[in-house]
């Protein structure tokens, strides 16, 4: 048995669904990229001081604990140190990469195998959207299935390398958070049917535009395709979130971008995060210094980042940390 196990995931972008009424025998279905920054980073050891330490302690305690339920193992003899956290209910992963890096951890650490989409489910993890458990695999550009009555966590039906060289701008509203947990089920509830002719557009865009311009390394056609996605998105769940945006102050940064040649412009799942890509880092970095200029983005958090083609790390330290 390893001393500890260190993991180490990135956050992801939540481009879109594709088809939120399943009149085909299969809901949702999204697609999804995975980017370098924010992480949730921790390490885990057996320990005579158990315990999880560090940001979103609370919702790893619980990880934990159904997870040494479900796998019948030892309880009260896990030390986690959380060293970073994604942001939560920011519309990043936050939930689903704390389970997944918990789940590896624990796994690695007894000498199980990995079963990403079972602890997934074990976890009430991947209900709408699956691109959170691919990219924990894969990194990259994902897209997955939706979600049938029969099936598990949605299949993931595409991945792709995504071009490191492009700059993704993201605008975050530390003072708002998006749906989630009950309030994000009653949301679903509360949308009007979702029409099949948007889905078959959304589904066009994807695959006639967005894909092959992932694999073209083609900004200008996939920035137009995510932009047109976002936009159709938007309009629908505006009556749950007030606007195409859940923050204002968000929504306001996105428009400068766009106005200064952003592109694949949207927001990331319920928001508030934005995003905005550019054809380099640099010219991200210009357009975010000149948005930070703003007088309305005083309050926003604003950061440059690039997309990751790398799955989850998973280490197995070779010393064990002193209690």
């Amino acid at each position: 048995m390893p001393n500890s196990v260190s993991v180490t995931v990135p956050a992801r972008l939540h481009l879109g669904f594709l088809d939120m009424e399943g009149g085909l025998g299969r809901r949702f279905g999204s697609l999804g990229l995975s980017i370098e920054v924010p992480v949730t980073r921790l390490t885990m050891s057996v320990s005579r001081t158990p315990g999880v330490r560090g940001p979103d302690q609370e919702r790893a305690t619980r990880y934990l604990a159904a997870l040494e339920e479900a796998l019948r193992l030892p309880r009260y003899c896990h030390q986690v140190q959380i060293e970073s956290a994604i942001p939560s209910h920011a519309g990043l992963g936050s939930g689903t990469q704390m389970a997944l890096a918990l789940a590896a951890a624990l796994r690695r650490l007894h000498g199980l195998p990995l079963d990403i989409r079972g602890d997934a489910a074990r976890l009430g993890r991947g209900a709408r959207s699956g691109i959170g458990i691919g990219l924990f695999e894969t990194g990259g550009f994902v897209v997955d299935g939706g979600r049938s009555e029969a099936s598990g966590p949605p299949p993931i039906i595409a991945q792709h390398r995504f071009p490191e060289e492009w700059g993704i701008i993201l605008v975050l509203d530390d003072q708002l958070k998006g749906a989630h947990g009950q309030e994000e089920t009653e949301a679903f509830l509360d949308l009007p049917p979702f029409a099949a002719k948007t889905a078959a557009t959304i589904c066009r865009l994807l695959l006639m535009q967005v894909l092959p311009a992932v694999v073209e390394r083609d900004l200008a056609r996939f920035g137009t395709g995510i932009s047109e996605i976002q936009g159709l998105l938007g309009d629908y769940f505006a009556p749950i979130q007030g606007g195409r945006f859940t923050s204002p102050d968000v929504a306001r940064a996105i428009e400068h971008l766009a106005a200064a040649g952003g592109t694949g412009v949207g927001q990331s799942s319920w928001g508030p995060t934005g995003f905005a890509f550019a054809p380099s880092l640099e010219a991200a970095a210009h357009m975010a210094d000149a948005l930070r200029m703003q007088p309305f983005a005083t309050d926003l958090d604003i950061r440059v980042v690039k997309a990751s083609n790398r799955k989850a790390s998973i280490t197995v330290a070779e010393t064990c940390p002193t209690d």
